[in-house]
């Protein structure tokens, strides 16, 4: 953390940016690739903990972490003290070629915390997408069948495999067809906005389970021709969708039933985001197959897929990579995952339930906010202009992301009218009061402009 501007609060005269953030955008808009979506103009300078400060010297509360990144925060002094070590011994070896400690370590400590009894292997990768990918080729190759089955609202990734896996935004497909050939899609099961009829007494989960078994395989791709279902057990991207408690155990049991492989993609909610290592945890199923990336290293690029031993059987050369299991990463995922953890895994747990305790308290007084919903530090915050009728807002949301911004505070959005709070797990409840009291005004501001 630089000290070479002093930070200073947001206030209403603040130009956001400023003129050293718009001077580097104009930059950026020159040499960088028009396909990134920015949300709104961050240019940032340095960040700390759950803090963020800009070009410009303005602090910011991080709520959003990089995409559920940096998962110790920004900058820890152990995560850096382990990059820096590693750094001075040796950046790169290739892991496909040869053998060091580091990525051995890791994929030892990965194994022990996998959510499935049974023995563990690991391939490393550079990302999430990438590891999606490597499921998928694994998938195939261990069942020797080519069948895909994801769900609306996922998001698995921009490379072609898991792009053809991914149903969150037409955007991210359009122009790119054709696609891997052999995916279907089905409804996630949100309760929120249920696409069918749910009859009494049924869970939700197992409609849409009964729905895969008794139209997909029957009417257009035969259970038996399934490699694996890519699921998320938390819907991230599609608006931080909690499944009912039926679904997991209803698509455990098909998947058996069938030879299916169930893989579980962990990329934005594992790492102790929920509260536990593996968001599928709190389903009480185990997967085959688990991606993980985001927050495994507090922001250095590194991906794995974490895969029962028995279903790792592809041979020397059918997959690889170059820079896979960088040593660097590979240190910064070890002190990562010590920090969780301590300490970290268990404070996202009460900070989740604090957050949300609070928010349904700010629920009552505000009648932009339709649905609360998340585990540990995964929440979503549906925004709908009709409680009753459930309508979403889109906009709106959209307003409120951009005024919390400009008020000193870091948000995404998720789905078509969702606010996901993804704070680092090593929140204070002393950031997070601050964060809950702009998140507040914010809301009284746009709600009294309707």
């Amino acid at each position: 953390m630089t000290d070479a501007v002093a930070p200073k609060p947001l206030n209403p005269d603040t130009p956001i940016p400023g003129p050293k953030g718009e001077a580097i955008i104009e930059r950026d808009r020159r040499v960088l690739s028009p396909s990134l979506p920015r949300s709104y103009p961050l240019v940032i300078d340095h960040a700390q903990g759950a803090e963020v400060w800009d070009a410009d010297g303005c602090r910011y509360i991080d709520f959003m972490t990089g995409i559920a990144v940096t998962s110790t925060g920004h900058c820890h002094p152990e995560v850096v003290a382990a990059i820096k070590e590693q750094a001075e011994k040796f950046l790169h070896i290739c892991l496909a070629d040869f053998h060091y400690d580091v990525a051995v370590t890791l994929a030892e400590k990965l194994a022990a915390i996998a959510p499935f009894e049974e023995e563990a292997q690991i391939f490393f990768t550079n990302s999430g997408a990438e590891a999606v990918e490597s499921a998928l080729k694994l998938a195939r190759h261990h069942t020797g069948r080519q069948g895909l089955i994801s769900f609306h609202g996922a998001f698995h990734g921009r490379t072609m495999g898991a792009l053809s896996l991914t149903a969150s935004k037409y955007r991210q497909k359009e122009g790119f067809a054709p696609f891997v050939p052999g995916v279907t899609h089905v409804p996630y099961p949100d309760t929120y906005r249920p696409v069918f009829a749910v009859p009494d007494g049924k869970d939700y989960g197992e409609v849409i389970v009964d729905y895969i078994e008794h139209t997909v395989f029957k009417s257009f791709m035969p259970g038996n021709e399934v490699a694996a279902i890519f699921v998320e057990p938390i819907l991230g991207e599609g608006g931080y969708v909690v499944p009912p408690p039926g679904f997991f155990p209803a698509l455990r049991d098909l998947c058996d039933r069938y030879g299916i492989l169930l893989v579980a993609d962990e990329v934005q909610s594992g790492i102790g985001r929920t509260g536990k290592w593996w968001a599928i945890e709190h389903f009480g199923v185990e997967p085959d197959i688990v991606t993980s990336a985001k927050g495994i290293a507090s922001g250095m690029p590194l991906g794995a897929v974490i895969a029962r031993k028995s279903i790792m059987t592809w041979g020397p050369g059918a997959h690889g990579n170059t820079f896979g299991g960088n040593p660097v990463s590979c240190a910064a995922a070890l002190a990562t995952l010590r920090l969780i953890e301590n300490g970290y895994m268990q404070n996202a747990a009460e900070m989740g339930e604090y957050l949300l305790d609070a928010l349904r308290e700010m629920q009552t007084r505000h009648p932009l906010i339709g649905d609360l919903r998340g585990k540990g530090l995964m929440i979503g915050i549906e925004i709908v202009s009709d409680r009753e009728k459930r309508t979403p807002a889109h906009d709106l949301r959209d307003q409120i992301v951009d005024e919390a911004f400009h008020n000193g505070l870091l948000l995404l959005g998720a789905g078509e009218s969702v606010i996901r709070l993804m704070p680092p797990l090593m929140i204070t409840r002393e950031i997070a009061d601050e964060a809950l009291a702009i998140f507040d005004r914010v809301l009284t501001s746009v709600e009294s402009n309707l």
